[in-house]
């Protein structure tokens, strides 16, 4: 099963931000004993790259780096361990790079064109964002009404209670983010995200 297939069938995708790898670390350890087992680490800050270098030595879960607008910082990425490339625009140079390293693509869109040019450029997996400010899953229903073959990745303002939603208007997979960590500690953290994959086994 490739990365982007083993999102699909997983359902929740957890980003992570953090201030130093240990603090990304201790977070993304406490969410992958919590029960989600893909974790996008948000790199656009060179000095987190390790953390995706040690949370790779996980079998079972994918780690894909996101925060990247740049072929170098891809390739610094792909070079930790990084199994994806997430950029939070659409870039064609970016796309290329990708393409050429063998390494998939998760582009974030925001507009119903983008979200065209996306699936034109084959992104197997495209990030809607910020959800919670175009709307909610009345957004994403209106984009997947006249486009239904878009495989979409809703994120921004989701949280472990509501996601549920967006998966049933039709998403492939929901971006869960601060929501699981922000200002409550890990063992909050690893019950949010048990809590998230206990909500998906009820649908």
């Amino acid at each position: 099963m490739n990365p982007i297939e083993f999102i699909a069938k997983n359902k929740i995708y957890a980003v992570v931000r953090g201030e130093s790898p240990d603090n990304v670390i201790e977070i993304a350890e406490a969410i992958i004993e919590g029960g989600i087992k893909a974790i996008e680490i948000t790199v656009e800050k060179g000095a987190l790259l390790p953390a995706l270098k040690e949370l790779s030595k996980h079998d079972d879960v994918v780690i894909t780096a996101g925060g990247i607008i740049t072929a170098k910082r891809a390739q610094e990425a792909i070079d930790n361990g990084a199994q994806i490339i997430v950029s939070p625009v659409l870039q064609n140079g970016l796309i290329k790079y990708c393409v050429g390293a063998g390494v998939p693509h998760i582009a974030t869109v925001t507009t119903q064109n983008e979200a065209y040019m996306a699936w034109r450029a084959r992104i197997p997996l495209i990030k809607i964002s910020p959800a919670k400010s175009m709307g909610q899953v009345t957004y994403l229903e209106d984009l997947l009404r006249p486009m239904p073959f878009l495989n979409l990745m809703p994120a921004g303002g989701i949280t472990h209670e509501t996601f549920v939603d967006y998966l049933k208007a039709g998403a492939a997979a929901v971006a869960l983010g601060r929501c699981l960590y922000k200002d409550i500690p890990l063992d909050e953290t690893k019950h949010r995200a048990a809590i998230a994959v206990e909500k998906l086994k009820q649908i």
